[in-house]
């Protein structure tokens, strides 16, 4: 019989394990110290060439011994970092044997241009482009490479190593896909269907062909020098986000399962909110309703007023579209509220980690509600007179934080927004 539940009835779902990596090194210690500092992970891309790019910088992990040498293995490799501190954190199961499901967030798949490199060069290939492509498939030999373009194969070998249960659940909603993850976790704890769920968001594809599209899109800065400075959130010289990578894991367990265990509660998943925007492949609409309406959402699913909103840690991405609607949509629903609530983006630091950016921003936005620090957004020395913001600058603020928003606006229109708090006393 549940004894916590929330206001609609449904088991309260509580956070007991987390594990992060980004630019800014591997664990939540060593992140939460350089975050708070204001340290910045952008630099200089080493990985491949950046000669005839316009954008020669992101938030790359580059600290890693042996790092695997495609995106779809260093995403994997990622995700593995950070399930091992979240799970050995929770300490829960056994080692290969997590009791409850996995949902994982994982990039688009494609193969990288080594692969494509080898079986272009397939003496038994004909033709140009795709043709030859598919030729030099078709004869069979590569099944090494064909096992890195499925969808699915990161979350079949993440739940083999740790023993999840059930069939892994693959998703990818742009960048909002690390808080769908948790939002699928919470959702099967709440109808009962587990006791505890692994949600991890993890991105590993910085390459030379991701710069290219997004820069494509005017979507990047390309203020270079100094690197560190690039990434500027809110501010009115903003001028695009910084591609990174990194991974975020979550267990996510029913909070009177977690209790009874002896576990300790690190925060309650209070609620989440979504909503899709059907205008444009990569802008919002202009009137901010399917912003609006994801933060409504999550509030309603929370059962929270905007009044009990303590901190925003925003989605933030240093582009002017995105950092405009966010506004709107803040202002929109937290109405008076909104100029005493503190904002921060922690993509002023470790720049936008794709796919990972949900969960990675919701683990930080966990760390605040713990700590009562909140992270600074970097580089806002011109702040945006049109978004009027209490953003963090430069320098992280202490303050108490009882009930926190975390903001993830995807590419396609994917808008999601979770609600999180302290344990209830």
């Amino acid at each position: 019989m549940t004894d916590a539940k929330d206001h609609r009835g449904r088991p309260l779902v509580a956070v007991t394990g987390i594990g992060v990596v980004t630019s800014l090194g591997t664990g939540i210690a060593d992140n939460w110290a350089a975050l708070t500092a204001g340290t910045s992970g952008i630099h200089r891309i080493v990985r491949f060439s950046t000669e005839g790019l316009r954008t020669t910088i992101a938030g790359t992990v580059d600290f890693l011994d042996n790092v695997p040498p495609t995106a779809g293995k260093l995403t994997e490799r990622f995700a593995v970092l950070a399930a091992e501190e979240a799970v050995a954190q929770a300490g829960i199961g056994a080692p290969g044997r997590f009791p409850g499901p996995l949902c994982a967030a994982v990039p688009p798949v494609e193969i990288d241009w080594a692969q494509r490199a080898e079986l272009y060069a397939d003496p038994a290939a004909e033709g140009t482009g795709y043709a030859r492509l598919f030729a030099a498939a078709r004869t069979g030999k590569y099944a090494h490479i064909h096992d890195l373009s499925t969808f699915g194969w990161p979350a079949e070998r993440l739940a083999a190593r740790f023993g999840t249960q059930g069939v892994p659940v693959s998703l990818s909603t742009a960048c909002a896909s690390g808080a769908s993850a948790i939002q699928l976790g919470l959702d099967a704890l709440r109808r009962g269907d587990c006791e505890t769920a692994l949600c991890i968001g993890s991105d590993g594809s910085v390459h030379a062909e991701a710069v290219i599209r997004f820069s494509l899109l005017s979507a990047l800065s390309t203020q270079n020098d100094p690197p560190e400075k690039a990434a500027k959130p809110f501010s009115q010289n903003r001028d695009g986000f910084v591609i990174a990578e990194g991974a975020g894991a979550l267990v996510l367990e029913n909070l009177d399962s977690a209790k009874a265990r002896g576990a300790k509660i690190l925060a309650i998943l209070r609620g989440c909110g979504e909503r899709a925007d059907d205008f444009h492949r990569t802008r919002s609409k202009p009137d901010g309703s399917s912003i609006i309406g994801a933060i409504e959402r999550a509030l309603e699913d929370a059962g929270v007023s905007p009044e009990e909103i303590d901190y925003v840690n925003a989605h933030g991405t240093g582009t002017s579209e995105n950092d405009k609607m966010e506004y709107l949509g803040l202002s929109t629903v937290l109405g008076d509220s909104l100029p005493g609530t503190p904002v921060s983006s922690n993509k002023s630091m470790i720049g936008h980690t794709l796919t990972a950016a949900g969960a990675v921003e919701a683990i930080f936005t966990i760390m605040s509600i713990r700590t009562g620090r909140l992270p600074p957004t970097i580089n806002y020395e011109e702040p945006d007179p049109a978004i009027p913001l209490d953003v963090v600058p430069n320098v992280a603020r202490d303050a108490k934080v009882t009930t926190a928003l975390s903001n993830s606006f995807g590419f396609g229109g994917q808008n999601l927004t979770l609600v999180l708090s302290a344990e209830p006393a």
